[in-house]
């Protein structure tokens, strides 16, 4: 067996067997296949695709690279939530709290962002004292504790993913809906929860870009978790507009907190009350309709922001946040966008918000770069609302950036709206 011979069979869109997909993982993963040779294989897959079967073999290949974890001392049933991201995506840090307020436990490792804004993991460690790297044993005690933890991607988990993932993103190979599938399922698989709920999201503010690729991507992720063993369900949901109104890192946090409080029910709220349901669903505790009423329970009773908040002091943060607005990071500098007539919004570019707030700081171009917590946009509509001359439309928010006028540019351009009379405000 040899990796030019792989090769060339997936060139010629020649199925590969189990022992020719472990050869090539193993060998990149050891170093014995040299950077050349994966990246022709990998540019041979964007090109002609896998089988579903190789997909599977593939994410099981990388998920056996390296450890497995054992949650079987969690005592019950477990749920692995996983985003493919977006703008303004905070739902992690409401419906693992909301779905742990009902019973069911939430443990979940999460990665940093490199792009437009932070990862889960740097949301939280915007809260002061928040420790996202953990044993094994201290995550797995606070899950049972509290239901719900959200660590940093162990290292010893999939390597094969993390070296095969930064080739791909040098190599342009990126978006290939069996290499995405492969290396989202394989760390899934390997934190090993009995359920897991994929939210895949399409969009301007999204990685697929439509529907169809984001169906697409959703029915052989959902395929592959149920041919490895696990209960699994893919949704899709729109990411063409923020999820919400606060985009950064503590920005988001603090917006997570106001939904837990019952502050905000609008589009995010919706949306995670539903995504919490599904978990419930997974888990056998009832039907879509009667887990909706629970997960809404949980929020309105309040038990869903005390698991919020105990989380966080087991992990070393300050739980008052989940009281005191004010021990939330303060941007030095902020700027407010405001109407120059009145308008309607029509519709919203995220991605090009999600860049502004790159530019305010918020997020990563190279992964050794620094995040500012508390850079970031709160909006002040959402699509279909009417703002009247001189209202605000935005403000950003930054402690890196003084200098607003180019981020604010490309911030407003980001919204599409019509040009009203005074009447049609009414």
């Amino acid at each position: 067996m040899n990796v030019i011979d792989i090769i060339n069979k997936t060139k010629r869109k020649e199925p590969l067997v189990r022992d020719e997909i472990e050869y090539l993982v193993n060998g990149y993963t050891s170093g014995g296949i040299p950077d050349y040779q994966m990246s022709a294989w990998l540019m041979a897959v964007c090109l002609n695709g896998l089988t579903d079967e190789e997909t599977l073999l593939l994410t099981l290949a990388m998920r056996d690279s390296g450890d497995i974890l054992d949650l079987g001392e969690v005592k019950g049933i477990t749920v692995d939530k996983h985003s493919t991201g977006g703008v303004g995506d905070k739902t992690t840090l409401i419906i693992g709290p909301a779905a742990a307020a009902c019973g069911v436990y939430v443990p979940k490792m999460s990665g940093r962002g490199l792009g437009h804004t932070g990862g889960t993991i740097d949301k939280l460690e915007s809260i002061s004292g928040y420790r996202t790297e953990l044993s094994f044993e201290e995550f797995r005690d606070i899950v049972n504790q509290t239901g719900f933890s959200v660590i940093s991607q162990s290292g010893s988990l999939c390597p094969a993913d993390k070296k095969i993932y930064a080739l791909r993103n040098a190599t342009a190979t990126v978006d290939s809906i069996p290499l995405i599938c492969a290396s989202i399922m394989s760390k899934k698989l390997a934190l090993n929860a009995d359920c897991i709920l994929l939210d895949v999201k399409w969009g301007t503010g999204a990685f697929m870009k439509t529907r169809e690729e984001a169906e697409k991507l959703a029915a052989i992720m959902e395929k592959t978790a149920k041919a490895a063993g696990k209960k699994c369900r893919a949704v899709v949901t729109d990411m063409n507009e923020p999820l919400g109104f606060a985009i950064g890192n503590s920005l988001e946090i603090r917006e997570a907190v106001d939904v837990l409080k019952g502050r905000s029910k609008g589009r995010l709220y919706r949306i995670c009350m539903e995504l919490t349901a599904d978990m419930l669903e997974l888990a056998g505790k009832g039907n879509h309709d009667e887990c909706v009423k629970m997960a809404k329970e949980a929020v309105a009773s309040g038990r869903a922001l005390e698991i919020f908040r105990k989380t966080i002091e087991l992990h070393g943060g300050d739980g008052r946040i989940c009281d005191d607005d004010s021990l939330f990071p303060k941007a030095k500098y902020s700027h407010v966008i405001s109407a120059s007539r009145d308008v309607e919004i029509i519709s919203v570019d995220a991605e090009e918000l999600g860049m502004a707030s790159l530019m305010l700081g918020a997020g990563r171009v190279c992964k050794s770069d620094d995040i500012d917590s508390a850079a970031g946009i709160i909006l002040e509509f959402e699509a279909g609302d009417k703002i009247s001359m001189d209202a605000p439309l935005m403000t950003l928010y930054s402690d890196v950036c003084s200098d607003f006028h180019e981020a604010a540019m490309r911030a407003y351009k980001a919204i599409k709206f019509r040009y009203l009379t005074s009447r049609a405000l009414t």
